[in-house]
């Protein structure tokens, strides 16, 4: 064989070598996701035992991460990355916020979409305030019980709500409000922004427009819903949703490259003309275009009229922490209620939570007890505050609380007084610069991949929030035009002495409210650092069946007193405990001295230091710089 061929043959074994390595590290990927399945074939290392930190509580995930100049922490690797990429070149925290969940809709589609609800609370150094939008969706044109009747769906009494039963459908055109997150997005960066919606969507269009590998945890939970009503049969996928989030028909799976130009092009037209094109332009008409023909009733005035609202935050004080969380429509507020119950009733019954910690049953049972007390206002009063009153002064109040404690019985399980639940897919991140502001935001499509729409041509999914309405009339939260539904986004933020002290999420449906008193009681009664306080077991409680799941460490720990309680407690893994993400300020010891000189001017970093930890539940991190 001539110099040529051999050459010729080094460089076909060469492709094949290279070809092969793809393949098999694709492959390997694929298998490592899947090994350890309860269900499937299991690797040999499916039987290891995890390995000890050298220091600390031994079975924290990892450290927190600490940074001065900026920080960033959400449930995508390359999500975070974006943030942090616009806090280097300058960005503030409410514009690396921005960054951060436009690239989740490409990176965790299941979860978030510009066409989803948007909630946050933002922290401003210039003027030393908190500040909260409301960026939910409002029902369109037409969306009346009456309506709903005339189509088949009806209210099943007594049922719970929200939830199954209420008598809205889970998915389709039906379920669509009007998407609220771009007008989120806009407002959030022209009152405290430095940046134009030009820079911060440009890490989202890289990724959709080249591509991303999908990570295991994004890959596991990407499963597209029936969104089609076929008449007198069953349901199919929407066409336009298998061509823009699968390959070849397929969910993705770990390790594939997954793009979507489309997607792209409709970050590019916000690029080019804002928000209006949106809300007012050629996506508006596609988006109506795509709701008509599917028998919806959303209009394009229902889109020009829409505008976020800026709110009051539901507030309490806890452990000398004054605890503010997003108000009405928004579950959040539950989690001050439940704090105070805390407060007020556990010394009454006798209990200190410090003192009987997370390995005593009693903790257990006063947590979820306080959860389902909360939780029975909750789902008796929520609402949109437009439309219905909802008595949070009262509520919120010790008082109040105090008149609850009687209600907890030590030694038996109760059951709910109003029963509900409301499952969701969501993300949730936070944010800080070196100019002191931090951000706490939500941004979701409310079920996996929302309604299982897509807007042909621009490459998102419609959200279906509208799905937690009721038909029942007389509930405070029966649908109408014009009218939010009750929505389980929650958001939350915490002061200590008038100065800020930690931006905090837990994304999950029902599972929000009561997570973030989960850890917040692990940081300020168990004394756990921010990565330390994720990672330790949670319960889900579900209102609407009384059954507790508790992770499956847990359960093995305390789960046989609690049933010796009465609790329908279960073994569960962490699937429904929801993924964390938080940031707090640890200030300096002399405030006041940006960066320790004054040569770096506006470059200088925060006084003191941020630390922030994420849920390993997810695929997330905290990156900072």
């Amino acid at each position: 064989m001539n110099v040529i061929g051999k050459i010729i043959v080094a460089v076909a074994w060469l492709t094949v070598a290279v070809s092969s390595i793809a393949a098999f590290a694709q492959a390997q990927g694929q298998a490592t996701a899947a090994a350890c399945n309860a269900n499937g074939a299991q690797l040999p290392f499916c039987k290891a035992v995890r390995g000890d930190r050298a220091e600390g509580w031994l079975p924290q995930t990892r450290s927190e991460v600490m940074a001065r100049n900026g920080i960033v922490a959400t449930s995508q690797p390359l999500a975070a990355q974006a943030g942090l990429r616009i806090l280097m070149q300058g960005g503030n925290a409410v514009d690396a916020a921005v960054a951060t969940a436009a690239a989740l809709n490409i990176v965790e589609p299941m979860n978030i979409g510009m066409a989803g609800d948007l909630f946050a609370i933002v922290y401003s150094a210039k003027d030393g305030k908190l500040y909260a939008i409301d960026a939910s969706g409002k029902a369109p044109t037409g969306a009346t019980v009456e309506h709903y009747a005339s189509l088949g769906y009806k209210y099943v009494a007594g049922a719970s709500l929200p939830g199954p039963g209420g008598g809205m459908p889970s998915a389709g055109i039906l379920t669509v409000t009007v998407p609220g997150t771009v007008e989120g997005w806009d407002q959030l960066l022209k009152r405290f922004g430095t940046m134009t919606f030009k820079q911060v969507l440009e890490p989202a269009i890289e990724y959709a427009e080249k591509g991303f590998p999908v990570p295991e945890r994004i890959a596991n939970d990407w499963n597209i819903p029936n969104a089609l009503p076929l008449v007198g049969c069953c349901t199919q996928k929407d066409p336009d949703t298998i061509a823009a989030w699968t390959i070849n028909g397929h969910s993705p799976k770990p390790g594939q490259i997954f793009t979507n130009p489309e997607l792209a092009r409709s970050f590019r037209l916000l690029q080019k003309y804002g928000r209006d094109v949106f809300y007012k332009g050629e996506i508006a008409r596609a988006l109506v275009e795509k709701s008509t023909k599917l028998g919806g009733t959303m209009t394009l005035e229902d889109l020009a009229n829409y505008r976020a609202e800026w709110v009051t935050l539901a507030a309490t004080n806890y452990e000398g922490y004054d605890i503010f969380e997003l108000p009405p429509p928004s579950q959040a507020w539950a989690t001050d209620e439940m704090l105070n119950i805390l407060e007020v009733c556990a010394p009454k019954v006798g209990y200190n939570l410090a003192q009987l910690g997370p390995a005593s049953a009693e903790y257990w049972h006063l947590l979820v007890e306080a959860k389902k007390l909360a939780y029975s206002d909750l789902f008796a009063y929520n609402g949109d505050p437009a439309f219905v009153t909802v008595p949070l002064e009262k509520l919120l109040s010790k008082s109040y609380a105090a008149t609850l404690c009687s209600k907890i019985n030590p030694s038996q399980a109760s059951s709910p007084g109003v029963k509900g639940n409301a499952p969701s897919d969501t993300i949730v991140l936070s944010t800080a610069d070196r100019w002191g502001n931090m951000v706490s935001l939500v941004n979701s499509n409310y079920a996996a991949f929302g309604s299982g729409i897509t807007v042909p041509g621009y490459g998102f999914v419609l959200h279906n929030r509208g799905g937690l309405f009721t038909l029942d009339p007389s509930s405070a939260n029966v649908i109408a035009p014009n009218k939010r539904p009750f929505n389980t986004l929650s958001a939350g933020f915490a002061m200590r002495n008038g100065r800020p002290f930690m931006a905090f999420q837990l994304m999950g449906g029902s599972q929000q409210a009561q997570g973030h008193m989960q850890v917040l009681v692990n940081i300020f009664d168990l004394g756990a650092n921010l990565q330390a306080a994720t990672d330790m077991a949670r319960f889900s409680h579900d209102q609407a069946s009384n059954r507790l799941q508790m992770e499956s460490q847990l359960y093995n720990l305390v789960g046989a007193q609690l049933k010796a309680l009465g609790h329908n407690v279960v073994s569960s893994n962490g699937a429904p405990m929801g993924g964390y993400q938080a940031i707090m300020l640890t200030p300096s010891d002399s405030p006041g001295n940006r960066g320790q000189n004054a040569q770096c001017g506006d470059h200088c970093p925060i006084d003191g230091f941020y630390r922030a930890g994420s849920d390993h539940r997810k695929d997330g991190q905290a990156a900072g710089w």
